[in-house]
């Protein structure tokens, strides 16, 4: 019977059906972070349990890392609480642990990607709720909360309900300077912030073919967003190519069975979807948010609304433009900034910051005075790379601080977060009232080189025109 690769992963992982559509779901790999750890590690002691599968658990440190001096110990008491408590549990459970001190931290939805653990047909969880980035590659990846992480620590397994299947394609081709950011942010626009409450997003057609990985990832990152709890690509050639090679990838004739199976993962022709959804690509523009949630967003030459379908819908318009202080019918091109943050697991790859130093190296830009931007890489790998190809330094001399890498301004858990009232331009992925660390301050999601733009210009600008991109 034809099936979509959500059904078929989440099938071959069931231990046992529960009633009520609800299901034990074995978990291939859990990937551990330093914020919503230590309760967790905690409540096993309590029961006087160890790690069912440590081989499968993962762990870094990212959301409270400084990305300034990242001397031991770290300037800030509580975030050298949290890192400590991770690297005890970590040593005591016997868990594998990416550590700064070795050089091999990052965000965990980078580095999952980057060493090959993340691959097509695992189950995938961690206690973030951005953990769907993972299903660009073919895998069935949702966040979880504290107590779920427990669980999977205790039982390498978590109880779910299945999800429907929403397929999402997007057709044709994008416009230059038109990126994966604005694709994801095009279609929460278009959904709804709600709109995947109960849905896995299947995302394809020839845009999503044509991406990389690191596109995919950006675009999975954000179904969060959009409600869904998972989002995922059918793995093809783009994957494997990507993974071959990688540290836990496999290899010589294991490669080729695994790359046999994770080709029969993909989507039948023919499978059954609960709800299909179709966009044009070269109707996609680039995309600012405006408002407090992803769904509050316009085209970069779009203006704020003024008009809703009803009076609960309204009352939601007018508080974000009260607290984003524009007003309705206001062209979202001009509204100014005071921080550019270049960064997060939705944008802290390596091919964000090489596109975004390319445009300021051909254009020889420089950062607006007044405007305090960071660039802060998705991992040590990335850093490096950068580093390599001499891209350090075009940031550094637009006037960007380059940056240890961490998740930094996206959350604020360490000390890079907004002041009262500052507006940011940000690549990250939420924004939420008190988001990137101050209660008044303001967030404009939109993608690494709109952001650019915006640090260049002062104010949200079109990345095609500061660039001269061709539209």
């Amino acid at each position: 019977m034809a099936s979509t690769l959500y059904r078929k992963v989440f099938d071959q992982h069931v231990v046992r059906e529960l009633g009520e559509d609800q299901y034990q779901l074995f978990i291939g790999l859990h990937l551990i972070h330093e914020a919503t750890s230590a309760q967790a590690f905690a409540m096993l002691r309590e029961r006087g349990l160890q790690v069912a599968y440590p081989e499968r658990n993962v762990a870094t440190v990212d959301h409270i890392i400084p990305t300034d001096d990242v001397a031991r110990p770290f300037a800030d008491a509580q975030s050298e609480a949290m890192l400590a408590a991770l690297e005890n549990n970590t040593a005591s459970f016997g868990l594998r642990f990416l550590s700064a001190e070795r050089r091999e931290n990052g965000i965990v939805h980078v580095i999952g990607a980057e060493r090959g653990l993340t691959q097509p047909g695992l189950t995938i969880v961690c206690g973030d709720s951005h953990t769907a980035t993972h299903g660009a590659f073919g895998a069935l990846a949702f966040g979880i909360g504290t107590s779920q992480v427990r669980d999977v620590l205790g039982t390498q397994s978590v109880i779910v309900n299945r999800l429907k299947v929403r397929r999402i394609d997007i057709t044709g081709a994008l416009r230059p300077g038109v990126s994966a950011k604005d694709v994801i942010l095009y279609v929460i626009h278009r959904l709804g912030p709600k709109a995947g409450v109960g849905f896995a997003y299947e995302f394809g057609g020839a845009v999503v073919d044509a991406m990389s990985m690191d596109e995919r990832m950006t675009v999975c990152n954000m179904v969060v967003e959009g409600g869904a709890l998972v989002g995922y690509c059918n793995p093809d050639e783009t994957t494997f190519a990507y993974l071959r090679g990688r540290p836990s990838a496999p290899e010589g004739e294991d490669w080729d069975r695994a790359v046999d199976w994770w080709r029969s993962l993909a989507s039948d022709a023919d499978a059954p979807y609960d709800d299909r959804v179709v966009f044009d690509g070269a109707e996609i523009s680039p995309m600012v948010t405006w408002g407090v949630n992803l769904g509050q967003s316009v085209p970069v030459d779009g203006h704020v609304p003024g008009a809703a379908a009803d009076a609960a819908a309204e009352a939601a318009l007018a508080d974000a433009r009260t607290f984003m202080g524009v007003t309705a019918g206001q062209p979202v091109e001009g509204i100014g900034i005071d921080v550019a943050f270049l960064g997060s697991c939705t944008n802290g790859r390596l091919s964000d910051f090489v596109e975004v130093a390319e445009a300021l190296r051909r254009s020889g830009a420089k950062v607006a005075e007044g405007v305090r931007a960071l660039a802060v890489p998705g991992s040590q790998e990335v850093r490096a790379q950068l580093v390599e190809r001499g891209l350090d330094k075009v940031f550094e001399q637009a006037g960007f601080e380059f940056r240890q890498p961490g998740c930094s301004m996206c959350i604020a858990m360490n000390q890079d977060r907004l002041n009262d009232g500052e507006t940011a331009a940000s690549s990250s992925n939420r924004n939420f009232k008190g988001r990137q660390g101050s209660p008044t301050g303001r967030t404009l999601i939109m993608s690494p080189l709109s952001v650019a733009a915006a640090a260049v210009r002062g104010a949200v600008a079109d990345p095609r025109e500061v660039f001269a991109t061709n539209r």
